[in-house]
């Protein structure tokens, strides 16, 4: 099925999306997001005013919920955005409940291309762990250990820093200070 009326519809409802503002707390985590309600209103005027409505269906699922966001043309052609599987955290009514909310929200913001305002959602969750820093007085208590150990072959600098590196924060200099070491 051809989608040349959606595709162009929805292009120009797309550039009429508004910001989904942060506008609700989590009290458990003590941050701001956007609720369906603002993800739905950053979008629905703009595709009301291209002939496009919103659908979000469910699926069938024993352990969260499953929904699909669809762009329907009233044309006929439609536009999915395929389906999002989400968990629920506990298999009640609030637990479905809760899965169900953050699905449609999610599939929607993903499916019209669009980020919740100052969206740190992943930067938060990659966020490395911030390590120690490495102190000049612990480099040069093992200076002579891992320079016999560089001169029998029984390690390499680089195998040194990595070791450093995954449990503390290394300076330049400090890296210096140990690839000089192999000199």
């Amino acid at each position: 099925m051809a989608h040349k009326t959606i595709a162009s519809a929805f292009v120009k409802a797309q550039q009429a999306f508004g910001p989904a503002l942060k506008t609700s707390t989590n009290p458990h985590f003590r941050s701001k997001y956007a609720d369906l309600a603002v993800c739905i209103e950053a979008v629905i005027d703009a595709l009301h005013q291209n002939g496009i409505a919103l659908m979000q269906h469910t699926h069938p699922c024993d352990d969260g919920v499953i929904v699909e966001t669809i762009f329907l043309h009233e044309s006929g052609e439609q536009l999915s955005a395929g389906v999002l599987h989400v968990p629920a955290p506990k298999h009640d009514p609030q637990g479905y409940g809760s899965a169900l909310t953050y699905a449609r929200r999610y599939s929607l913001l993903s499916a019209a291309g669009i980020a919740t305002e100052s969206d740190d959602d992943g930067n938060a969750a990659s966020k490395k762990k911030q390590l120690p820093v490495y102190t000049d007085d612990q480099l040069a208590a093992n200076v002579e250990a891992w320079t016999e150990a560089l001169r029998d072959g029984k390690t390499t600098t680089d195998k040194i820093i990595a070791m450093i590196s995954s449990k503390y924060t290394l300076t330049d200099n400090q890296k210096k200070t140990i690839k000089d070491m192999a000199e």
